[in-house]
């Protein structure tokens, strides 16, 4: 039945839309992945980038949020002209798509991801990857997957109003805004993009890898991000284990300043 709404009632339900631009993902490498970036003659010793271990979390600048459909049976003889479906499986979509910006110092994302799945088809066996007799041996999968051998994929959904606020790495960022946090099971790489380079205008370099995972779940807020907090011998000022999601919105500002300058 029709009732008379207040302003309050319609500013709070239609006037306060969630925007796609505030959003924040978090890549955290299993150990052994890790271990393996790190060695010569990778020598990649900080896998996770600068900004407090964060830096590949904030060069990440498309996701998407992912979804799940249900499986269901059709009956029709239980009821006489009746059609029932019931519901026998949950589908995840089979893979999340992540766009990185590339940096230009270390190649971060192209770099990071390209050992990741080195590691996961054998670059470390005992043959040098440039020999003709080079093989490929598949590493054990709970040392390359996330969880198992340690890790996340996480994606956080915030608006504008986050303030940033943190109650330490045993709480809870921000608890009282509203947020969703996508977490994924069991993620591993298996495509890195093709990356067109041109001597025609400069635009920026962006990478796109795309991660599979099991399945997902949702918690409500923002999370806590203790991953990504490694500290180096090269940066020892960066002790800080706690990141705030920023907002890609003014990061896209940024680069896109950049690029027009170019």
């Amino acid at each position: 039945m029709p009732n008379r709404k207040s302003l309050s009632d319609i500013r709070a339900t239609i006037l306060k839309p969630a925007m796609t631009s505030q959003f924040m993902v978090y890549v955290d490498f299993p150990t052994k992945v890790k271990d393996y970036m790190k060695a010569s003659p990778r020598n990649l010793t900080d896998p996770q980038g600068g900004v407090l271990r964060g830096g590949l979390n904030l060069a990440c600048s498309e996701a998407s949020l992912p979804g799940s459909s249900l499986a269901t049976l059709e009956l029709t003889s239980d009821r006489t002209g009746v059609t029932e479906r019931h519901v026998h499986r949950r589908m995840f979509d089979e893979r999340i798509d992540l766009t990185f910006y590339v940096d230009a110092d270390n190649y971060l994302p192209i770099r990071a991801f390209e050992f990741w799945k080195e590691y996961i088809t054998g670059g470390n066996t005992t043959t040098e990857l440039a020999a003709a007799n080079h093989f490929y041996r598949m590493n054990y999968p709970d040392d390359y997957i996330t969880g198992g051998g340690g890790g996340e994929l996480r994606v956080v959904k915030f608006e504008r109003d986050f303030d940033g606020s943190f109650k330490g790495n045993s709480g809870v960022v921000n608890g009282s805004q509203n947020g969703l946090t996508y977490n994924f099971v069991r993620a591993f790489p298996i495509a890195v993009a093709s990356m067109p380079i041109s001597y025609e205008a400069s635009s920026l370099l962006k990478c796109t890898v795309s991660m599979s995972y099991i399945r997902y779940f949702i918690s409500n807020g923002l999370g806590d991000s203790k991953n990504n907090t490694e500290t180096t011998a090269d940066d020892p000022a960066d002790t800080n284990s706690e990141t705030t999601p920023a907002s890609s919105q003014s990061l896209q500002s940024i680069f896109n300043s950049i690029s027009n300058i170019a």
